[in-house]
């Protein structure tokens, strides 16, 4: 009996698929009454991005990449000083040190340059331990939400096809979420690397 019922089920989802303008909508609205449903979903990148926890993060990330970025700029500006005073130079060094002197710089900016790199995917990083660290900490408020809207489990809305819009829980959440764990200073550690 499942089956049959998962058949016409798929079969009038695809029919309906099939009738659907282009630009269908993916969820839909119940006007009488609430619906209880097993399943809620959020906006997970919605609650990380606009939750106080995640805007911290997300701010302590932009301020990190920008102080990258002029960091990079200023090294940048150096060597570029340093290249055009070598090759000033030039004319008046023996052929061999010049050569030397070519190789040893173009070996300390490939090392400036690996460095910075390696700062970079530090401060990426970082972005990535602050989301997981939210996620955790968000994990017994989401379960409680769960539990109080009488669902069985929570699906990220990107995951979902079609749905009604009153098992989206994503703006409880949001409010729980800050509530509970403000901008998370006090509940997981800073995510800015230390330069």
């Amino acid at each position: 009996m499942p089956r049959i019922l998962a058949c016409i089920l798929f079969c009038a989802f695809a029919t309906l698929a099939r009738a659907q303008p282009l630009a269908a909508q993916n969820e839909f609205t119940v006007t009488d009454g609430q619906v209880t449903s097993a399943i809620v979903t959020v906006d997970v990148d919605r609650l990380f991005s606009q939750s106080r926890f995640g805007e911290r993060i997300g701010l302590e990330y932009n301020e990190g990449r920008e102080a990258l970025a002029l960091e990079n700029r200023r090294i940048a500006n150096a060597l570029r000083n340093e290249e055009l005073a070598l090759a000033a130079q030039r004319p008046d060094m023996d052929p061999d040190v010049f050569r030397q002197e070519a190789e040893a710089f173009d070996d300390k900016a490939q090392g400036i340059r690996r460095a910075q790199d390696a700062k970079e995917r530090e401060l990426e990083e970082t972005l990535t331990v602050g989301r997981d660290q939210f996620l955790e900490a968000a994990r017994p408020i989401l379960g409680q939400l769960m539990v109080d809207r009488g669902a069985s489990a929570i699906l990220d809305r990107r995951s979902v096809l079609l749905s009604l819009g009153s098992i989206d829980v994503t703006e409880i959440a949001l409010e729980r979420i800050d509530d509970a764990l403000g901008d998370g200073m006090e509940s997981a550690p800073s995510a800015t690397p230390e330069n």
